[in-house]
């Protein structure tokens, strides 16, 4: 079975973000950047299966400019056999990054693609689904457990009351929840031999895909500083306050 798995190229979490001065967008200069941490889950997800003798082959790809070589590598020294780089200086949006993942699904025919279930710099939690609708592939979003036998993957969703459990027929969709995994730390040795693992960089031309954005973003802001708060002594004198100085009770 080969699984297919979506990475991103984000600033790093541990980054305090700071907006451009013109608010056109966020500043990337000399910020270090990372593997999105759910797309890291997914790595490490599809790295267990192959490890357990389900998975045979594991494709890390991105979307995006030749820099994301870099998050590649990392992924291919976390155990992926190979990776593929759909380069483009063009800021891809969800549903561009899901049809150009289409169009190499079609070449690749992998059996299982497992996508972090949003990223951390525009939180849609988007790609997975289009993909999922755009293949007409079955589909298990927010995964907590995950696991496969007789052509099946049965998939424990995290949702709002609790957890959900579905069993959806490969080939099949998933993007992970957090506590799917702990995602393992690269060795060194693993790091070098990443070096020498195949690479393959295409366009979106060669795909056939147009990948030109179809959302403009206005503004960029960073949110709005809050006072500080005040500590009361007793329930009564918060129930006073709530009452006669922020007006949110009567």
């Amino acid at each position: 079975m080969k699984v297919l798995v979506p990475v991103k190229r984000v600033v790093d979490y541990n980054v305090k973000i700071r907006v451009k001065p013109d608010n056109s967008g966020v500043d990337l200069n000399n910020v270090k950047m990372s593997v999105n941490p759910f797309c890291e889950i997914a790595i490490e997800e599809a790295v267990s299966l192959k490890e357990a003798g389900t998975a045979s082959e594991v494709v890390a790809v991105a979307v995006g400019g030749s820099s994301c070589q870099e998050q590649l590598r990392t992924c291919l020294a976390l155990g992926a056999d190979r990776a593929v780089l759909i380069e483009t200086d063009v800021e891809v949006q969800p549903l561009g990054v899901a049809k150009v993942l289409k169009a190499l699904q079609d070449k690749e025919d992998a059996e299982l693609v497992i996508f972090g279930k949003q990223s951390i710099d525009a939180d849609n939690s988007q790609t997975g689904q289009m993909f999922a609708a755009l293949t007409g592939m079955s589909q298990g979003t927010f995964a907590s457990e995950l696991s496969i036998a007789d052509g099946k993957a049965q998939v424990v969703r995290e949702v709002d009351g609790g957890l959900q459990t579905v069993s959806i027929s490969l080939p099949a969709v998933v993007t992970t929840d957090l506590r799917l995994n702990e995602p393992r730390y690269a060795s060194l040795p693993n790091i070098m031999k990443a070096k020498k693992k195949p690479l393959d960089v295409m366009t979106p031309d060669e795909l056939g895909v147009d990948v030109t954005p179809t959302v403009e973003v206005l503004s960029v802001e960073p949110p709005a500083e809050r006072e500080a708060g005040i500590k009361v002594e007793s329930v009564e004198e918060l129930v006073d306050k709530l009452k006669n100085e922020a007006k949110v009770i009567q």
